[in-house]
C-alpha cells in the first residue's frame, strides 16, 4: 500500500471492483481499492447473481444492458471464469393491465435500442420454460440476454482486471477515517494513512457508515432477502437446457435453475429492514435466519408457479441484506460541498448495474460528466429531507415490496409523503385538490369534488373531464395555479452578472426583464432550462425544476467565482401563477400601479393587495399570465385575494395535469422529457436562445462545432396522433413504414384543440411538416403525423397580448 493514490474506492463487493476496473480502463493507474475484510465480503457473496433486461427507468435499462455486454469481455479479459448462463429470461403478466403494460414496456425498450426481445403467449412460454405453469398468464416478454453469474468468481473478474490494467487491491484493511483536505482527502486505515484526489463509497452495507465519515447522511438503507433453493428436480433432469431466469409479476418471485434444482427469490409485501444504520463492521460472511412464517403467502404462489416444488426438499435458504435507496436506484455521482467524494452505493441489483454504474462514475471523475443521463441514479435527485430515518424506512420499504408490482403513471404512491406543503394546502384541500408530489412537496394535480378516486390506468383516466374543465377555464377565462413547486435561486454580489454571463448561454436581460436561459455544460448538452430574471436592483433570479434544487445548486457551486453568492429561495418563496385572458383584470383589481403596463417577459416589485410581491409576466399554459412569488407567510392571503379578485371573472383553481396539455398545445418542452443531459440545444431547439456573439460560456466551443457542422442527427417535433382512448406518455417508439426513427419524448390530450398530441425525437429526414409516421401507444400501432409547432394559437398572441 502506498501513501499516495489519485483515488481510493471503498469497498470490495461488485459495484467497487466494477468502478476499480473502469477507472484503470479509462486511464487512471494510479487507483487502489480497499476492502475492509476480503472481496465478496457483504451483499455480493450471497446474491442471486441474476440478469435481466427490464427496468422502468430506460436510461437505467440501458446500462443495464450495457453490463450484460461487459460481463464476457471482463471474463476474457480477467481470465476469471464468471460462471455466465445466459439462459435468455421471461418476464409473465396474469392480468389485462399488467399484460398491457408489459406490451408497453416492450415497445420501450425497442426506443432504446434492445432490440433482443420479444413478447410470447402462454403456450410458448411454456415451452421456453417446461417446469413452469402457465395457468391466469395472460402473455409474456422474452429477452435473449438474461440469465445468471457466478457472484464470487465476477467480482474477483473486475478485480483482475482492473490490476492487470495498473490498479490496487487491499484487503483486510477496514477504513477508520476519513478527512477532507487541501486538495482531497486523507484516508485513514487499519494499515496507515493515504493521501488521495478522490474517494469513493462503494461501502455497500457499510455506505451509511462511510458517508458519516465525510459528515454526509444518506438516503439508504438495508432491508432483508430470502430465496431458497431447492433439492433436485427430476424434471429438470430430463432437460437438455436451462430453462430461463423467470420473474412472475404476480407472485413477487423470481426463479433461475440452479444446477438440477432452481433458485426461487422472494420480493415479499411484510417486508423487513435490517441494521437501517449500517451493518456492523464484524459482519462479512454471515445471514439473517430464515423466516418462512413472514414470506408465506408469496411462497405458496410460488410453489404452484413451480409445481415441482411441491415435491422436492429445500437445499438453502438464503436470508441476506442488500442496501436500497427511497427509490430502488442506485446513488452514485459527487456530493455538493463534498469535492471529491463520490458515491456508489444502494445498487441493489449490482451484478446487473455495477458495470453501467462503474462505467459512469469512471467517465464522471475522468471527463467531468457521463456518456448516458444518469439523472434517475444520481445522488443530487434527494434533498436534506431524504435524511429522516423514517422517511427513508418508508420509502425503502415501499420500494422493496413494490419491486414486481405494477405502478401505473397516473398512480400516486404513499410512503414518505405529505411532507412539504404549501402554507395553502389546507385551503386547497378543501377545494378539492388531488396531490401528487414533486421531490419533498405536494403539488396540486387537479381538483375534483369531495369524495372523488382516480383509477389508476395506463390509458386515459376518470379525471379526463375534470382536467379537461380546468383546460377550458385557463383558455376562456382565467386559471389559478400554485407555483410553489417553481425553484428560485438569488443570485447576487459585485460579480452576479459576470458569472450568470458564464454559466448561461443566452444574452442576460436588461433589468426589468426576464429571458428563457439554457445552461451547458463543456461539451455542449443541456444542463439547465432556465429563466433568468433581471429584477433591476443589482440582485437576479434563476427559476427552474423544483426536484432539480440540488442538482442545480451542486453546479453552481462547483462553477462559482468570487463575489458571487447563490442562495436557494425555495424554503423562503413560493407563489401563484395567474393564466388566460382575464388574468390582467384579475391582478389590476389588486394594485393602482402600473402591473397593467408590463410588457411580456417583464418583471418588478409590486404590491398586490397588501402584499410585497415579485411579479413577471409570463405563461407556461401559452396565455397572457402573471407568476407572483411571494413569502410563505404570504401565500394563504395572496389565494383569498386572488379568487376574490376573479370571482366575476371565471377564475378557477388547476393543477399540473391541465398544465401538461396546455403546454403540449404549445409544443413548450419540460425537462426530464424533451430536455435532459443527453441532449444539446440544437437537438432541442433551445439554440434559438443561444448568444452566439457574447463573450465565452460555458459550451459555447461545442455549440459553435454543432452549428458549423452537419448539426444534430435528431430533433424534436411534435406530432398530432390517432388516438382514441390513450395518449403518449414517453418513450413510445416512432416508425416510418416499419423502420424505427426516433421516440416519444412525452405526451398527452391537448384539450383545447381537441387533439392526442406528443414532443418526439426523431431522424431529420422524417421532421419536415406532413410527414407520416406511426406510434406505439400502450402497444397498439397508431397513426402520426409531423404538424407545425404550437397547435393552439402558433403567433403566440394569446401570451403576448
Amino acid at each position: 500500500m502506498k501513501s499516495h493514490y489519485r483515488a481510493v474506492v471503498i469497498g470490495g463487493g461488485v459495484v467497487g471492483a466494477s468502478v476499480l476496473y473502469h477507472l484503470a480502463k479509462f486511464g487512471w493507474k494510479d487507483v487502489c481499492l480497499i476492502e475492509r475484510s476480503i472481496l465478496t465480503a457483504g451483499s455480493s457473496w450471497h446474491a442471486a447473481g441474476g440478469i435481466h433486461a427490464l427496468n422502468a427507468d430506460p436510461n437505467i435499462a440501458a446500462l443495464q444492458a450495457y453490463t450484460i455486454d461487459l460481463l464476457s469481455e471482463i471474463q476474457e479479459e480477467s481470465g476469471q471464469d464468471i460462471g455466465l448462463h445466459m439462459t435468455g429470461g421471461l418476464t409473465m403478466a396474469g392480468t389485462p393491465d399488467r399484460w398491457e403494460w408489459l406490451q408497453s414496456a416492450y415497445r420501450t425498450f425497442q426506443s432504446i435500442g434492445i432490440e433482443d426481445v420479444r413478447l410470447v403467449t402462454p403456450k410458448e412460454a411454456g415451452e421456453l420454460c417446461p417446469i413452469m405453469s402457465t395457468d391466469g398468464m395472460l402473455g409474456g416478454m422474452w429477452a435473449d440476454r438474461e440469465g445468471y453469474v457466478d457472484t464470487t468468481g465476477t467480482v474477483h473478474a473486475y478485480a483482475t482486471a482492473a490490476k492487470k490494467r495498473g490498479a490496487e487491491v487491499i484487503e483486510h484493511n477496514r477504513v477508520l477515517e476519513l478527512h477532507q483536505v487541501e486538495g482531497g482527502w486523507k484516508v485513514v486505515t487499519e494499515k496507515g494513512t493515504i493521501h488521495t484526489e478522490h474517494v469513493v463509497n462503494a461501502a455497500g452495507l457499510w455506505a451509511k457508515q462511510v458517508g458519516r465519515m465525510a459528515g454526509i447522511e444518506l438516503p439508504v438503507s438495508p432491508l432483508n432477502h430470502h430465496y431458497l433453493v431447492s433439492d433436485t428436480i427430476p424434471a429438470l433432469e430430463k432437460l437438455d437446457f436451462e430453462v430461463p431466469m423467470t420473474v412472475d409479476l404476480e407472485g413477487f418471485t423470481y426463479m433461475r435453475q440452479d444446477q438440477k434444482g432452481i433458485l426461487l427469490g422472494i420480493y415479499e409485501i411484510d417486508h423487513q429492514h435490517w441494521n437501517m444504520d449500517g451493518a456492523p463492521w464484524e459482519y462479512g460472511f454471515e445471514l439473517q435466519q430464515e423466516d418462512p412464517d413472514r414470506i408465506e403467502k408469496e411462497l405458496i404462489l410460488g410453489f404452484e408457479r413451480y409445481p415441482d416444488l411441491q415435491n422436492v426438499g429445500v437445499k438453502t435458504w438464503v436470508n441476506g441484506a442488500f442496501t436500497f435507496s427511497p427509490d430502488g436506484n442506485p446513488l452514485v455521482g459527487p456530493v455538493r460541498g463534498k469535492p471529491g467524494y463520490w458515491c456508489a452505493c444502494a445498487v441493489m441489483a449490482g451484478f446487473l448495474q455495477g458495470g453501467g454504474v462503474g462505467k459512469s462514475l469512471a467517465e464522471w471523475m475522468i471527463h467531468g460528466e457521463p456518456e448516458a443521463d444518469v439523472y434517475g441514479m444520481d445522488v443530487a435527485r434527494y434533498g436534506k429531507f431524504a435524511e429522516n430515518k423514517q422517511y427513508i424506512k418508508e420509502t425503502t420499504g415501499q420500494f422493496y415490496s413494490r419491486r414486481f408490482v405494477m405502478t401505473y403513471p397516473n398512480e400516486q404512491l404513499p410512503a414518505g409523503r405529505p411532507l412539504k406543503m404549501a402554507p395553502a394546502h389546507s385551503e386547497m384541500n378543501e377545494a378539492g385538490a388531488v396531490w401528487g408530489q414533486s421531490w419533498d412537496m405536494e403539488v396540486p394535480l387537479y381538483f375534483a369534488p369531495k369524495g372523488f378516486e382516480e383509477t389508476p390506468t395506463l390509458k386515459r383516466s376518470n379525471a379526463f373531464e375534470h382536467v379537461a374543465a380546468e383546460c377550458k377555464a385557463v383558455r376562456e377565462s382565467v386559471g389559478l395555479l400554485d407555483i410553489s413547486a417553481f425553484s428560485r435561486f438569488e443570485v447576487t454580489g459585485p460579480n452576479a452578472e459576470a458569472w450568470l454571463d458564464k454559466v448561461m448561454a443566452c444574452a442576460l436581460p436588461k433589468p426589468g426583464r426576464a429571458k428563457l436561459a439554457p445552461m451547458l455544460s463543456e461539451t455542449g448538452r443541456l444542463k439547465g432550462d432556465l429563466t433568468v430574471f433581471n429584477w433591476g436592483d443589482g440582485s437576479w433570479w434563476i427559476m427552474g425544476s423544483y426536484y432539480l434544487r440540488e442538482w442545480h445548486i451542486r453546479w453552481f457551486e462547483d462553477h462559482m467565482m468570487e463575489g458571487v453568492t447563490v442562495r436557494d429561495l425555495g424554503e423562503e418563496t413560493c407563489g401563484f401563477s395567474l393564466a388566460g385572458p382575464n388574468s390582467r383584470k384579475v391582478i389590476e383589481k389588486l394594485t393602482d400601479g402600473p402591473i397593467g403596463d408590463l410588457k411580456f417577459m417583464g418583471c418588478g416589485q409590486f404590491d398586490i393587495g397588501m402584499i410585497r410581491a415579485k411579479v413577471a409576466r409570463m405563461s407556461v399554459a401559452g396565455e397572457l399570465g402573471y407568476e407572483i412569488n411571494c413569502r410563505y407567510g404570504d401565500h394563504i392571503t395572496l389565494r383569498r385575494m386572488l379568487l376574490e379578485a376573479g370571482a366575476d371573472l371565471g377564475i378557477r383553481e388547476y393543477g399540473f395535469n391541465a398544465l401538461l396539455s396546455l403546454r403540449l398545445e404549445k409544443s413548450f418542452g419540460i425537462w426530464s422529457a424533451e430536455f435532459t443531459q443527453l441532449y444539446t440545444a440544437a437537438q432541442t431547439g433551445m439554440d434559438r436562445w443561444i448568444a452566439w456573439d457574447k463573450g465565452d460560456f460555458i459550451g459555447r466551443d461545442a455549440a459553435i462545432a454543432e452549428r458549423d457542422g452537419n448539426g444534430p442527427a435528431q430533433v424534436e417535433v411534435t406530432l398530432e396522433i390517432d388516438a382514441s382512448d390513450a395518449d403518449a406518455s414517453g418513450y413510445e417508439p416512432v416508425w416510418q413504414d416499419g423502420k424505427k426513427v426516433g421516440f416519444v419524448t412525452s405526451g398527452g390530450y391537448g384539450h383545447t384543440v381537441g387533439k392526442s398530441l406528443a414532443i418526439a425525437m426523431v431522424n431529420q429526414e422524417v421532421a419536415g411538416e406532413g410527414t407520416d409516421l406511426q406510434v406505439h401507444i400502450v402497444g397498439v400501432e397508431k397513426a402520426a403525423k409531423v404538424i407545425a409547432p404550437s397547435p393552439y394559437d402558433p403567433t403566440g398572441s394569446a401570451m403576448r397580448g
